[in-house]
């Protein structure tokens, strides 16, 4: 039923309880599991930025999305296969691209996390994703 669960992350402790609620239902299942981080592009921050004279570059950004992913398998016994995978672009649209690239069965999202604004949009990309995608979506409060 379920062979290949997506379970985005932003290094929150919501997407580390995601993503291991994944990797429990992956054990049972049979499935593999996809650790997926968007970096945001870096035309997002120029106007934070610009003004302070700071440049923020994608390869900047990529770093820190591997570090999300590293900080979401910190200290795991991790027993299924997980692959990882880091992409840039918008949260909601990359997700939604990848779970259709990759056909994946099942995403296991987080129902809350760090965005550009922390606390202004909390749990929206887990809604739109969960709105706009046509496979199942597990949100782990």
């Amino acid at each position: 039923m379920f062979k290949k669960i997506l379970v985005p992350t932003d290094a929150s402790q919501f997407s580390r309880r995601a993503f291991i609620v994944a990797l429990d239902l992956a054990k049972i299942l049979g499935a593999e599991v996809e650790l997926f981080h968007v970096s945001h592009l870096s035309e997002v921050f120029m106007g934070y930025t610009v003004s302070y004279g700071v440049a923020i570059s994608q390869s900047d950004l990529d770093k820190n999305g591997e570090i999300a992913l590293d900080i979401t398998m910190e200290n795991l016994d991790i027993t299924v296969p997980v692959t990882r995978k880091l992409k840039s672009g918008h949260p909601v649209s990359t997700i939604i691209e990848e779970i259709k690239e990759a056909n994946i069965d099942l995403v296991v999202m987080g129902s809350h996390g760090y965005g550009v604004i922390a606390g202004s949009v909390m749990g929206s990309v887990s809604q739109r994703v969960l709105q706009r995608t046509e496979c199942p979506v597990l949100i782990v409060k």
